[in-house]
C-alpha cells in the first residue's frame, strides 16, 4: 500500500492549515509537504525551531523535513484582525490558495468532559463555537477571493467530527461541530458554480499529543499523519467535486485509497466500529 510520502504531486500548491503546530494541523501540514506542497502553518506558540517543537517553526521545519515548503505565520485565530493579516500575506506571496484546511480549535481548560452543560462555564462555548467554528467562516471568507486565483480544482477541508452527529463530550462541542459540518455542506452549494470544493473531513479516534497526555497510549487510534494523509488523497481525487458537501470519513479514505501511517499501519477506524 502506498505510503503518500517523497512525492511531488502537490508540489507548486499553496496550502493554509489553520491551527498546525500540534495534533491534526501538524499531522496534515506534514502530509501536504511530503507531496511537496508549499504550507502556511498557523499557531500561537511561535519561538522553537526545532522539528519536533510544538510551535510554528517547528511545524514549518517538520514540514520542509517531509519535502515540502513550510511557511509559520502567528496567528490567534481568535482574533479577527489576525486572520486578516495571515491572508494578506499569502495574497503578497503567492497571490493564490489551493487549499484552505480550517483545523484550528481551543479545547477549554479544563477540557468539557462530562457532566450537564449548566456544569461549565459559559466560555467553553466561545471556545468551542468561537474558535472551532466561527474562525473557519472567518478564515474562509478572507480565503475565498485567493482561492477563486486557483481556480478550478481548490478546495476548503473543514475538519470536523463524529460529534456533528452524535453526542460527544458536550452539548456547546456538539454544536459547534454540527454547525461546521452544515456550514460546509451550504458552503459547497455557493462555491460549486466557481468549480472549488468544499468538504468536512471525520477523523476518528486519533492519538493526538492532547489524547496521549490525556489518557495515555492509544494503540488503535489514527495518526495525526495518516489523518493528514487522507487530506492530501482526497483534495487529488479525480470526483474531488461530486464529493463537495459532503462528510468525507477517514477510514473510509484510507481504504478507498491505500493508505498507512508512518509505521505502515491502518488502525481500526472509528466509523467501522461505530457504525
Amino acid at each position: 500500500m502506498a505510503d503518500a510520502s517523497q512525492s511531488n504531486q502537490l508540489a507548486g500548491k499553496i496550502c493554509v492549515v489553520t491551527g498546525s503546530t500540534r495534533g491534526i494541523g501538524r499531522g496534515t501540514a506534514v502530509a501536504l509537504g511530503e507531496q511537496g506542497a508549499t504550507v502556511y502553518i498557523t499557531g500561537r506558540t511561535s519561538g522553537d525551531s526545532d522539528a519536533e517543537a510544538r510551535t510554528i517553526e517547528g511545524s514549518a521545519a517538520a514540514v520542509e523535513a517531509a519535502g515540502g515548503v513550510g511557511i509559520p505565520v502567528q496567528a490567534d485565530h481568535g482574533d479577527d484582525a489576525q486572520i486578516e493579516a495571515l491572508f494578506a500575506r499569502v495574497r503578497d506571496d503567492h497571490g493564490k490558495i489551493d487549499l484552505l484546511v480550517n483545523n484550528v480549535y481551543k479545547i477549554p481548560n479544563p477540557p468539557a468532559w462530562g457532566g450537564g452543560f449548566w456544569d461549565h462555564p459559559i466560555s467553553i462555548w466561545d471556545d468551542q463555537v468561537g474558535i472551532g467554528l466561527r474562525a473557519h467562516y472567518v478564515a474562509s471568507w478572507h480565503a475565498a477571493p485567493l482561492i477563486f486565483e486557483a481556480g478550478a480544482g481548490a478546495a476548503i477541508v473543514n475538519v470536523s467530527s463524529p460529534g456533528g452527529e452524535s453526542y460527544h463530550f458536550s452539548s456547546s462541542y456538539g454544536a459547534g461541530k454540527a454547525g461546521l459540518d452544515r456550514l460546509t455542506a451550504d458552503m459547497a452549494i455557493e462555491l460549486e458554480p466557481k468549480g472549488v470544493a468544499a468538504i468536512t473531513l471525520y477523523p476518528g479516534s486519533v492519538a493526538t499529543e492532547f489524547i496521549l497526555e490525556a489518557r495515555g497510549e492509544a494503540p488503535e487510534a489514527q495518526t495525526p499523519l495518516l489523518v493528514g494523509r487522507s487530506v492530501a488523497a482526497v483534495v487529488q481525487a479525480d470526483d474531488l467535486m461530486s464529493r463537495s458537501g459532503s462528510i468525507q470519513w477517514v477510514e473510509d479514505l484510507v481504504d478507498e485509497f491505500g493508505l498507512v501511517d508512518e509505521n505502515g499501519n491502518q488502525p481500526p477506524g472509528y466509523a467501522r466500529r461505530a457504525r
